[in-house]
């Protein structure tokens, strides 16, 4: 019998089966930029951009959609984006390829850099109050002669500097309640209403006038 995993929504529990505690082999295959969230602990209040990437394991396949048969199970994590020496983003990736990052290397890093690239990622389970979550604890380099099956999903990448709605309307939509919350996604809606604003209304002309015509650098990780 398989490990229920809560999904992480709105409080409206779905059961599923876990993704397995160990280290599995990975791809990440999905970067999306939440924007600024608001996040309180221990009652003080604090603003930070985020961002969450999603893993597929290739080695974990199951039939989720009978139309398209077995696919890899997926897990995520979120983090701060930034790359302060002691920020968990950092720590995440300085395990992931197996070195440290020099200041000058932190400070250019792309987090796009990630997508496509294999890992060994380590997956554990919490349990709170009778349900079990599982969690990406870490990432590895993949040891040597070790291979990583080909990407399976296609890559996803949603940014705030180039916003894709038709990215957007695909996320699970406790992820689209996330990205609608920050200031970012606020600024966009605003600048679209703007522009809709300036957009004048064409009158037709009640006779048509004789002479009118129709007027037709890459750090590698």
């Amino acid at each position: 019998m398989s490990t229920p995993i809560y999904a992480e929504s709105t409080g409206n529990f779905v059961e599923r089966e876990a993704v397995p505690q160990g280290m599995h082999i990975a791809r990440c295959y999905s970067m999306v930029d939440l924007g600024t969230q608001e996040s309180t602990w221990e009652g003080q209040t604090k603003h930070q951009r985020k961002v969450r990437l999603t893993f597929e394991l290739p080695t974990e396949l199951r039939t989720f959609n009978e139309e398209k048969g077995e696919m890899p199970m997926v897990i995520s994590r979120e983090f701060v984006l930034s790359m302060h020496e002691k920020a968990s983003l950092r720590i995440f990736l300085e395990n992931w390829r197996g070195k440290k990052f020099t200041e000058e290397e932190a400070k250019r890093f792309d987090v796009t850099a990630l997508l496509g690239k294999e890992c060994l990622l380590n997956v554990t389970h919490t349990d709170k109050q009778g349900k079990v979550y599982a969690n990406v604890a870490s990432a590895n380099p993949m040891t040597k002669g070790m291979t990583a099956p080909a990407q399976i999903n296609a890559t996803t990448v949603l940014s705030f500097e180039d916003f894709d709605f038709s990215i957007f309307n695909e996320l699970p939509k406790f992820i689209q309640d996330k990205v609608a919350a920050s200031p970012e996604y606020g600024k966009i809606q605003t600048e679209l209403a703007a522009k809709s604003r300036q957009v004048q209304p064409i009158k037709p002309q009640e006779e048509p006038r004789p002479n009118d015509v129709e007027d037709y650098e890459t750090l590698p990780f």
